[in-house]
């Protein structure tokens, strides 16, 4: 039996390569997996008009549009995890914005805050700007937590996707978690 991980990757690199056919083999699992993703990072009784499905679909778009190389699907799922932020971020700055008040978006940080209750909630602008002082200061503990909190990769994913170890991905989270916790206290 062959390894679902190299079925994706396979599929990936065949879709990459002109064949319309392995994307539409492809589909199925990279959606199932976005809408995973999604579940966990929009809280819909908050913001109604965005649903994880709405996520997914906004994400697809953009990962569809890009003329990247993806080289795994941990890659994949890393890229998709910078677009599925850029379009919460989107969306939490328009509500703000907007002249009937509003408020900011919240989302769960889900796996990312295992030292905090999973139910608890941040205000995503504030977690957004944190992550950016966050990568002025150790990039690559901010990309690795970006793709921990918003693509809900583990940390088996993320080494693979970065090209490091485990342990190093491990204390890349650990001090990553640290520092927002004290930045968003």
């Amino acid at each position: 039996m062959s390894d679902p991980t190299d079925d994706f990757t396979r599929l990936l690199h065949a879709w990459q390569g002109g064949d319309r056919a392995a994307l539409d083999a492809l589909m199925p699992t990279l959606y199932a997996a976005l809408r995973r993703i999604a579940a966990g990072r929009v809280d819909a009784e908050y913001d109604s008009t965005l649903n994880p499905t709405g996520l997914v679909h906004e994400a697809l778009l953009r990962l569809l549009g890009a003329h990247v190389d993806f080289n795994s699907r941990a890659h994949l799922l890393g890229v998709a995890a910078l677009h599925m932020r850029s379009i919460l971020i989107d969306r939490a700055r328009a509500r703000l914005a907007s002249k009937r008040g509003g408020g900011a978006l919240h989302v769960t940080l889900g796996a990312a805050a295992d030292s905090a209750r999973a139910d608890s909630t941040f205000d995503l602008l504030a977690l957004d700007q944190a992550l950016d002082q966050l990568q002025q200061q150790d990039a690559r503990a901010a990309r690795v937590m970006e793709m921990h909190c918003f693509a809900g990769m583990q940390r088996d994913e993320i080494a693979v996707a970065m090209a490091l170890s485990v342990p190093t991905v491990d204390r890349d989270l650990r001090f990553a978690r640290a520092w927002l916790n004290r930045a968003m206290a």
